[in-house]
């Protein structure tokens, strides 16, 4: 067990294999983290890693947003309001997940998994008439928000019914390997083609990142600390810095206007139409609108961004030094995550939040996992969503610069996917088998989603129902739910009652008890005075 204090157990040597080989055993958690889920660095060093995992989820807020609102009708200041909303009811959500969910160290931002609902919101009221585009704008708000509100009890009823922790047993590490791989394999398309939209800003930016993080950290001991926690912080000043050089120089005054949005600094407009001061409030935009056709498409929505957010736990678990979440945490975090998605739909948000990818990445990256450095987040994203003019300075930054940062996190969560093969047997062609499957169907089969979706303005799935369509395409355009119904499929009819051992089991099942590992109360426990079993029958935990 990693204790909670600055520096974990140093990992068990090396052992000599058959023929002198050196054979590296299996451990439990990562060795090499400087602060595990309960312990914390000095205030002033929290203080600033908040402060990063802002900027990360800023980028994703900002390129959702960028996305969406335009073709929703909204201007800038509407864009503007859409951030701040965003930014507010991510650390609410935050806050949840935190104290009262998984309590892993995962901050909740806006998702790309509902997007597909959401743009077949847009496309549902594009024919109709409205006396302007902001009318037109705030009545799809309107119309996701209604949409929000009644597909998250969906989320409510499977997470605190128990439903999605029962089906969470079915999983073995077979499964998980695929699953958390994808999670952040499966967001290739938000890395470097979003870099190359400004290449000559967004690969410095990568480059930057590797040899100062990685390289440059060895060069002085006293440094090495500094450059690994907050090198990513640094990185994005300087690139940010020269490419409003580039900028004032006049580089990008010939360039198509495409290039003039990804490239120049001051082509987001967002200071100048973000209010000085506003607080997000319910029905902002005015009472919702509720269609079943939308509420039953962003239903798909909010299955998908359980079974995203579940891959995404999986990876923050390794990342923070806890054992794998058990199935009742799961029931628990996604019941709270259903309550979440209904704060959203009450706020007026324009799409549901679910765990953070690039943010479990920077865990990996920074080598810190306290869940304080989390909650301390949060205050970031309150302040800068009251306070607009400051919140929309740093939401100026060109998103090749997020994206850029985004290929280095990705693949750490997707690589860490990888750590859990080590409880199976490498060598079971049966894994093997279920492995290669799973994560080239879960790759596959959502890109050609999404270049269809891309090329014919709708999803493959075309039929007479547009709730229908939306559900499926939903849930075959993203790579976890992809991976989890393939791999679960297989490692559980595939000679599966033989192949326990092989699968792993006998060192999973005990996390998945809820008394069957001691561990488990230590990490995921709810302290006194958050302990809501005590107020809602244990049924529902």
């Amino acid at each position: 067990m990693v204790e909670t204090h600055h520096h974990p157990p140093p990992a068990p040597p090396p052992q000599l294999g058959v023929g002198g080989g050196i054979v590296f055993p299996p451990t439990e958690q990562l060795r090499q983290l400087n602060y595990c889920i309960h312990s914390n660095p000095s205030w002033p060093a929290t203080v600033l890693l908040a402060f990063q995992h802002y900027i990360v989820m800023l980028g994703t807020t900002v390129m959702i947003s960028s996305l969406i609102v335009p073709q929703m009708g909204g201007n800038n200041k509407d864009k503007a309001r859409v951030i701040q909303t965003l930014l507010f009811m991510g650390g609410i959500n935050t806050l949840l997940q935190t104290l009262l969910g998984t309590r892993l160290p995962t901050v909740m931002s806006a998702s790309y998994a509902f997007l597909i609902p959401v743009m077949s919101i847009i496309n549902d009221f594009s024919d109709e008439t409205f006396a302007n585009e902001h009318e037109r704008f705030v009545h799809t708000v309107r119309a996701i928000q209604g949409s929000l509100i009644i597909s998250s009890f969906l989320n409510i009823i499977i997470g605190f019914s128990r439903a999605w922790g029962n089906f969470t047993r079915f999983f073995s590490p077979v499964v998980i390997v695929p699953v958390v791989c994808v999670v952040g394999l499966g967001l290739f398309q938000r890395g470097f083609p979003r870099v190359a939209d400004c290449i000559e800003i967004g690969l410095p930016m990568l480059i930057l990142l590797v040899i100062l993080q990685q390289y440059l950290k060895h060069v002085h001991e006293t440094t090495h600390i500094q450059l690994e926690r907050f090198g990513l912080l640094f990185c994005i000043a300087v690139v940010w810095v020269f490419a409003a050089i580039l900028t004032v120089a006049g580089t990008y005054n010939n360039a198509r206007q495409q290039t003039k949005i990804s490239c120049r600094t001051d082509r987001s407009y967002l200071i100048s139409s973000a209010p000085w001061i506003r607080i997000p409030y319910p029905f902002q935009w005015g009472a919702p609108i509720f269609r079943p056709s939308h509420v039953f498409g962003m239903m798909g929505a909010a299955l998908v961004s359980s079974a995203e957010s579940t891959g995404t736990f999986f990876a923050a678990a390794r990342f923070a030094g806890a054992t794998p979440p058990p199935a009742h945490v799961f029931s628990r975090s996604i019941g709270l995550q259903g309550i979440g998605m209904l704060l959203d739909g009450l706020f007026g948000a324009a799409v549901g939040t679910s765990a953070s990818v690039e943010n479990v990445g920077l865990l990996g990256l920074t080598h810190v996992g306290s869940r304080r450095v989390i909650q301390t987040s949060t205050a970031f994203m309150f302040f800068f969503s009251i306070f607009g003019k400051f919140g929309a300075f740093f939401a100026s930054i060109p998103l090749p610069i997020f994206a850029a940062a985004y290929c280095v996190l990705f693949g750490l969560v997707a690589a860490v996917g990888i750590s859990f093969i080590q409880f199976t047997n490498n060598n079971s062609m049966r894994n093997l088998y279920i492995l290669g499957l799973s994560l080239f169907l879960g790759i596959s089969i959502p890109q050609y989603f999404v270049q269809y979706t891309d090329s014919h303005g709708h999803g493959p799935v075309k039929t007479g129902g547009g709730w229908f369509d939306d559900i499926l395409n939903s849930i075959f355009s993203s790579s976890p739910t992809v991976a989890i119904i393939v791999g679960t499929l297989l490692d559980n009819t595939l000679n599966a009652r033989h192949a326990a051992a092989e699968r792993g089991l006998l060192w999973w099942v005990p996390f998945q008890k809820k008394n069957g590992e001691p561990r488990n109360e230590e990490f995921y426990s709810l302290p006194l005075p958050l302990r809501i079993h005590e107020y809602i029958p244990s049924r529902f935990l």
